[in-house]
């Protein structure tokens, strides 16, 4: 069950298996978000949800939109196919056995593993600004991010995520201050939740997996993304549609919500 905040029409809480989560939207279909990488495992804020959903507006009156993170408590050694199945188990028990997934970031990474894991349970699905595994260099900085996180140093740890977010112009210099500053905010006292997400994704590679992917798949994101190979994942997956938004890395999505949103509602409410 969950509890109406104040102003939206947004209800946060708990799957009966523990995943946290934010419902937004009015229609009769599903669907699932997979958030990306997340240290908090709690239901989204509001002022985090007004930064993240811009994209998905244009869905609000065709879906129930379920914005999801990982359940918390997470043990060591926990992976990214594991978090897939909890997702699983949420999806059969409280939406019927089918929706329609958007995967973003880490989150697009689980949703490989699930479209994989779990084809019955999936309609559509969409990849934003993911891949079948992380960059050389993004894996390292995400190593360095843990590592920071650990041992409490929350505003550099932030502030290093938002170095490889935005990479280019004066923006990356406001970018990296500002996650600095939302360091304590997004990195809470007892990280380790964020931890083992990072972990799962060290081990994530799905290169040689990714073909038996089913689904209808949109993948969308930004042509210069420091994380993920973008391009590359498209390529992997049958019949896949890429989209690509040039001069853009990690923050393609924000830095194009608009365009991102009409590319999405198109791929998911076409013939339906």
């Amino acid at each position: 069950m969950g509890n109406k905040m104040a102003r939206r029409r947004v209800i946060t809480g708990y799957s009966s298996n523990g995943l946290p989560y934010a419902c937004i939207g009015s229609g009769v279909r599903d669907l699932v978000v997979f958030g990306g990488l997340d240290f908090q495992h709690k239901p989204p804020s509001a002022i985090m949800l007004r930064m993240s959903t811009g994209y998905l507006r244009g869905l609000e009156n065709s879906y129930k939109i379920y914005i999801v993170s990982r359940r918390p408590g997470l043990l060591p050694g926990y992976s990214l196919s594991d978090m897939s199945d909890d997702y699983a188990v949420m999806i059969k028990n409280e939406m019927g056995g089918v929706a329609d997934i958007i995967g973003v970031s880490t989150g697009g990474a689980i949703a490989q593993h699930f479209a994989i894991d779990h084809p019955d349970l999936v309609g559509r699905l969409v990849l934003v600004m993911t891949g079948f595994r992380l960059t050389e260099e993004a894996r390292e900085l995400q190593r360095k991010v843990a590592d920071l996180a650990r041992k409490g140093k929350r505003r550099a740890a932030s502030a290093l995520l938002g170095t490889a977010i935005i990479r280019k112009g004066i923006a990356k210099h406001f970018f990296k201050w500002f996650m600095g500053l939302m360091g304590p905010l997004m990195i809470p006292a007892d990280p380790s939740d964020g931890i083992v997400e990072i972990e799962a994704e060290d081990r994530h590679d799905l290169s040689d997996r990714l073909d038996r992917i089913k689904a209808e798949t949109l993948v969308i994101g930004g042509e210069e993304d420091f994380f993920y190979p973008v391009p590359e994942t498209a390529g992997k997956i049958p019949n896949a549609r890429l989209v690509l938004y040039p001069n853009l890395g990690h923050n393609a999505m924000f830095a194009r919500s608009r365009q991102f949103g009409e590319e999405i509602e198109a791929f998911l409410l076409s013939d339906k």
